[in-house]
């Protein structure tokens, strides 16, 4: 406020006490506008960050829901699996022999057409044979397509794996640790003994 516009007394003095009072501080003023401003702006990046996480949060919530739905989804397929493949395995345990069963019902009908002969006193004992050894040839057949392969060891040298030892026999005639006789043929399924061959075994003769 310049001199001139500072007030007077009724007498046209100057007021002392006015020219002193304190000026506003237009600066100060000015400033405290400008804070004002930047609070409002810092506010709006606010508002618009929080927006913006709300965002990726609502998508992360969507994804996690679909990974979960696909994890349900896979455990239930793994579940379906699991039980078509029981399944499966109870039945190659039911019917693993079927075919080796159809073949067998021709030896069988074989072996009851022979007694059928024998009980009738037929007489014709050639015939018998006959028939006897078609089924021994018709079983073999059937057994060599399942896999299985008779142990016959006569004149080898014995094998503890697919040999059984029920005796042994002094001899010259075959060199030691070799298959005398055989008392009962042995069988393998697919090369897995199924049962061991029951067999005399060579050894050296005592010097009188």
């Amino acid at each position: 406020m310049s001199q001139q516009d500072t007030p007077k007394t009724p007498h046209g003095e100057q007021d002392s006490a006015a020219e002193n009072a304190p000026q506003p501080d237009i600066e100060a003023v000015q400033d405290g506008t400008e804070d004002y401003v930047d609070a409002g702006g810092a506010s709006a990046d606010s508002l618009a960050e929080t927006e913006e996480l709300q965002a990726e949060l609502d998508q992360a919530r969507a994804e996690a829901a679909q990974y979960r739905d696909q994890a349900v989804r896979a455990a239930a397929e793994m579940e379906n699996v699991r039980k078509r493949a029981a399944r499966d395995v109870e039945s190659a345990r039911k019917f693993a022999l079927e075919k080796f069963a159809a073949d067998l019902l021709g030896v069988r009908d074989s072996l009851e057409l022979g007694q059928q002969a024998a009980e009738e006193h037929s007489g014709d004992f050639d015939k018998l044979k006959e028939g006897m050894d078609m089924t021994a040839r018709m079983l073999a057949t059937s057994m060599e397509k399942a896999g299985i392969e008779p142990i016959d060891p006569q004149g080898e040298s014995f094998d503890p794996e697919f040999h059984e030892a029920v005796s042994t026999q002094p001899t010259d005639d075959m060199a030691p640790n070799t298959v005398a006789a055989v008392m009962q043929k042995g069988y393998t399924l697919n090369g897995r003994v199924l049962r061991a061959a029951m067999v005399v075994v060579a050894k050296p003769a005592e010097k009188g």
